[in-house]
């Protein structure tokens, strides 16, 4: 089943929620506007608000309050994805121009800054304290998160722990508060938001993982740059980390910098393929998702379980 038929009965409030995001990222300064839109058109699969309607599904749902929340974390994501880009220096996300690229370094923090002060504004349409703390604290981990992957950046010698931890505020963090944040708006118990919150951690995980797995073994074409891109822009991730196990992979790895050129990283990829890197981490990915569903068993039954496992198992399963 393709993604979108998976969750096509949200369609109607996906809409709106499209509808709303288009409006939040409108500013009086119309080149950020511009810059803004530039990466909105670039499409995005919208998995957060996904995951934001479903979890609301637990309690009392209201489009014309959830819509709010969608949004708050799109743009959350969208703006770490500009300040990614400036980090990683990239030149393409989704196959066109990045915001950097287009315009510059200093214009695109300034875009995603903007991003994140627009969050903050579309989540006082919720008058929940504790939404307002948990939206704050998401914000800081990302930004803790955008720091380590500078400071990481070319660090050969790093550990499993700083890898996961790293994935965690870079994306399974967010994935957890669309869930746990959507179930807030709805005004669904406790006990469900907190288990919601586990659900999305573990998927976060498993779908970070298969992203760092997908840059060795996609096509420039499937992913709208060139394979190995993550290594080639210093970011170590798990299959480089099984990889370098291997002597003779990891004499090669370390000696990867920016200047690294194509044929080289072909052979790098190849080695990395040869030392059982890819099955390793999609062992570890498939661990986090075992978890993932688990704890979906303990939540009420209804459509929106259902479709979170259908989600969940696409998103740990995915090729593309």
């Amino acid at each position: 089943m393709k993604l979108k038929a998976m969750y096509s009965f949200l369609n109607t409030d996906l809409h709106a929620v499209e509808q709303e995001l288009e409006t939040a990222i409108q500013s009086d300064y119309s080149l950020l506007s511009e810059a803004a839109l530039h990466l909105l058109q670039a499409g995005g699969k919208r998995i957060r608000p996904v995951f934001v309607l479903l979890s609301g599904k637990f309690g009392d749902y209201d489009i014309h309050r959830m819509k709010y929340v969608a949004v708050a974390l799109e743009l959350i994501h969208m703006a770490s994805l500009v300040h990614d880009d400036v980090i990683d220096d990239a030149q393409l996300r989704r196959g066109r121009e990045t915001i950097k690229a287009k315009w510059s370094n200093r214009f695109a923090m300034y875009t995603g800054d903007y991003m994140f002060a627009r969050s903050l504004e579309l989540m006082a349409h919720l008058e929940n304290p504790l939404a307002h703390r948990i939206l704050a604290h998401t914000i800081v981990e990302v930004c803790r998160g955008e720091i380590e992957q500078i400071k990481d950046k070319y660090r050969f010698d790093q550990n499993l722990r700083c890898y996961l931890r790293r994935i965690k505020r870079k994306t399974a963090l967010l994935i957890a508060v669309s869930c746990q944040l959507g179930a807030i708006a709805a005004n669904a118990a406790n006990d469900i938001s907190e288990r919601l919150y586990l659900f999305g951690y573990y998927v976060g995980m498993s779908f970070q993982i298969t992203d760092d797995i997908l840059d060795f073994i996609g096509t420039e074409e499937q992913l709208g740059k060139p394979a190995g891109s993550d290594l080639l822009q210093g970011n170590i991730t798990l299959p480089v980390l099984f990889a370098m196990e291997d002597h003779r992979a990891k004499e090669k790895i370390i000696q990867v910098t920016p200047h690294t050129s194509a044929d080289e990283m072909k052979e790098i990829i190849s080695l990395i393929k040869q030392t059982g890197a890819i099955e390793k981490s999609y062992a570890v990915s498939d661990l986090y998702l075992e978890k993932a569903f688990r704890v979906l068993e303990t939540l009420p039954k209804n459509k929106a379980r259902s479709t979170l496992y259908d989600l969940a198992k696409y998103i740990g399963k995915r090729k593309f």
